[in-house]
């Protein structure tokens, strides 16, 4: 930056200025000034047009459009709360994709972080190949979503699929067993081994049901390696010098992770906590590719909060109410986020803290 964009006009004088800098300082060139605002407006409003078509306009016609009575045909006609009123009184199916989109959000986020954060940690224990393994594991994350579902739809197939295939071994191999066979209670039990309807079972108890379960490990095995490259790049900025003290100290390797390394990632964590229940209160494309059949027709057990608001669209030509359920899922995560910020004070540390 050259001297003339450096100087205050108020205390700048012709005699410390060359005749390029006072003619610069004339003409405003390099300057700035306090009346010159609007030019960094002029800036950002082509980013400000583009938010405001395709961002704000459709938020606030969405949230019109939930007092509605649409089909997409003929004109929208003004119900009031009624979509609302029914989503929470007379609709069972929102109840269920509700506990369904909690059930993702539950078995997803804290396995991720979880695994992630282990993989991380060996990769950064100056692993022989840590680049390769590292490459391996991140991987699936640039992969298609929709080739990568189609191959565990296959793999989940009750019938053909190459896990239903090793329970049927499993069965055969267990009753060539003389145990098994000289044992007429063990061999009925073993009999009755057939491998789950993956896709389509549904739940039974607390247990969320396969179809549910399939799919959320089809989405922790497509996103952990976003995770461990996060907390990869969280742990090879942690001083060194912090975990000598410790040692110095007499700190173990349980008390290194626990007092210092856990604490100094916390603010990776808290950042892939919340865009990772984002995401899994948003979950689409997987449960769509796994478990729909050919009419697009979603078991409940899978559904999520948006397979539904993409069903009432789209299906049942009902946008009033599938605006009203976006509202709803805006006000869950809305909630969820802001309880999230007041959490994390508790248990995540920043270097001024």
């Amino acid at each position: 930056m050259d001297r003339a964009s450096n100087v205050s006009p108020t205390t700048t004088t012709s005699e410390h200025l060359s005749f390029s800098e006072k003619l610069r300082y004339k003409l405003g060139i390099g300057i700035w000034r306090a009346d010159q605002q609007f030019e960094g407006y002029l800036f950002l409003l082509p980013s400000l047009i583009g938010f405001i078509i395709f961002v704000l306009i459709p938020i606030a016609v969405s949230f019109f459009i939930s007092f509605q009575q649409w089909d997409l045909i003929t004109p929208p006609k003004f119900i009031g709360t009624a979509n609302y009123v029914e989503l929470f009184t007379t609709d069972p199916m929102f109840g269920t994709v509700v506990k369904n989109t909690f059930w993702y959000t539950v078995l997803i986020v804290p396995v991720q972080l979880i695994i992630g954060f282990i993989l991380a940690n060996i990769l950064n224990s100056g692993l022989r190949g840590a680049k390769l393994y590292r490459m391996l594991y991140f991987m699936p994350v640039v992969a298609s979503v929709v080739a990568a579902a189609m191959v565990f739809r296959f793999l989940f197939n009750q019938q053909t699929g190459v896990i239903a295939a090793s329970v049927w071994q499993l069965k055969g191999t267990l009753l060539s067993l003389p145990l098994v066979q000289n044992s007429p209670d063990l061999l009925a039990s073993v009999k009755a081994i057939t491998p789950p309807d993956f896709l389509n079972a549904s739940a039974g108890g607390i247990w969320p049901g396969w179809a549910l379960v399939s799919v959320a490990i089809f989405t922790i095995w497509k996103n952990v390696g976003f995770t461990m490259v996060i907390y990869l790049a969280a742990l090879q900025a942690v001083p060194e010098t912090l975990y000598d003290a410790a040692k110095v100290d007499g700190a173990s390797r349980r008390h290194l992770m626990r007092y210092v390394t856990i604490p100094l990632v916390s603010p990776t964590t808290f950042f892939l906590l919340v865009i990772q229940m984002l995401g899994a209160f948003q979950i689409f494309t997987e449960p769509i590719i796994m478990s729909a059949n050919t009419q697009r027709q979603l078991p409940n057990a899978a559904a999520s909060i948006v397979t539904y608001i993409y069903q009432n669209a789209f299906s049942f030509q009902r946008m009033g109410k599938a605006a009203a359920i976006s509202w709803v899922l805006f006000a869950i995560v809305f909630a969820v986020t802001i309880l999230q910020t007041y959490l994390q004070r508790r248990w995540v540390y920043y270097e001024t803290d």
